[in-house]
């Protein structure tokens, strides 16, 4: 009976999931209710990683690590749009909080589980460098035109103007377009598992076309679920941070974890499975669909967003973004970690969250 429920559950999940959404969408919720919400936003998440997988093990690799980085990014700008055209304090520097921290969560915190979960497993992690160099050349390119620039243009308060914002954006939608044909077209070869266990999946059954396309279809509830539980809970976090005393954005963080919890779950059982080059297209991607679809959206969404947009990163965050980067590139060229360099990630991803409760 046990496991007939659990069967079941990915295909009820969603269902409900969006049966709460509209039954709470327009509602004063009180403690009970932002709980049952919160719990039906977890379970929505932990099915969105399962239908997602299954899409994943259909396509194959790497277009099952670019099918989640999508969807999740598709997550995380349908919430930065909606709580931004909502108005309210503090949310000129949401967009720029969410895809930092993003950022910082893909690069340091899923890499860091990731390569300390496959070493303790495999002892040493083996990837392809090309494939993750690559990924990292395009992040690295994103992060600087679309969060570090903006400090020190001529525009004020760490802002574009229109004309800079529009470059921006076109800048990223060609540097993310190039990566998907590069990944999936031009070299897929560079983003393939390596080692002993890269074949593995190919010995678990195939799904059909007919339970591809229902994981779809409920991927797609979840994730419309996931966008407007998160929308529902938002100013719950809001008072949450605002009376811990902790900066505004400590919210950034918070969405930005909540939106990014399938694609870690997910690279950490393929670390697991000692398949760590998909652990790193899907954080690594992800942080580049994080940008390069994000800031594009955000440009689009400008015109109807009243008040500021401030992009720019402070002194101590693009520090810590430059010292990700070097520290990456160490951790990549060799095409093989232990659990030293998943260590150094975490500790870095640690200074991130320390140094955002208290700057």
């Amino acid at each position: 009976m046990a496991e007939r429920i659990s069967r079941f559950t990915p295909f009820v999940i969603p269902p409900l999931a969006a049966v709460v959404l509209v039954a709470a969408w327009g509602r004063d919720l009180g403690g009970i209710l932002v709980v049952l919400i919160a719990v039906v936003l977890a379970a929505a998440v932990l099915v969105a990683v399962h239908h997602a997988e299954v899409i994943a093990h259909r396509v194959g690799e790497p277009f099952g690590s670019l099918v989640l980085a999508v969807a999740v990014t598709v997550i995380e700008v349908g919430l930065i749009i909606t709580l931004m055209l909502a108005g309210g304090k503090d949310t000129s520097t949401l967009a720029r909080d969410t895809v930092f921290a993003a950022v910082m969560i893909s690069m340091n915190g899923i890499v860091g589980i990731s390569l300390v979960v496959g070493a303790i497993r495999h002892r040493i992690v083996e990837f392809n460098s090309e494939g993750a160099g690559a990924l990292l050349a395009t992040l690295s390119a994103l992060a600087v035109l679309c969060l570090v620039i903006p400090t020190f243009t001529s525009a004020p308060a760490s802002q574009f103007s229109p004309a800079q914002l529009a470059f921006a954006a076109v800048a990223s939608v060609t540097l993310y377009g190039m990566f998907v044909a590069t990944q999936t077209v031009v070299h897929r070869d560079f983003f393939l598992p390596v080692g002993d266990h890269a074949g593995e999946d190919e010995h678990a059954a195939v799904p059909t076309n007919r339970q591809t396309l229902v994981s779809l279809g409920m991927l797609v509830v979840a994730l419309v679920s996931v966008v407007g539980l998160a929308k529902l809970e938002s100013p719950s976090i809001e008072r949450a941070v605002s009376a811990a005393g902790f900066p505004p954005a400590v919210v950034g963080v918070v969405i930005a974890l909540l939106v990014l919890a399938p694609e870690g779950i997910a690279a950490v059982r393929a670390a697991r499975r000692d398949r760590v080059q998909t652990s790193l297209n899907l954080a690594l991607g992800s942080a580049v669909a994080s940008i390069g679809l994000t800031i594009p959206a955000i440009a689009a969404a400008s015109v109807f967003i009243a008040g500021p947009l401030v992009l720019g990163l402070g002194a101590t965050q693009i520090v810590l973004l430059a010292l990700t980067v070097v520290v990456s590139i160490l951790t990549i060229v060799p095409g093989r970690a232990t659990r030293l360099q998943g260590g150094v990630h975490l500790v870095l991803f640690g200074a991130f969250i320390f140094l955002s409760i208290a700057p």
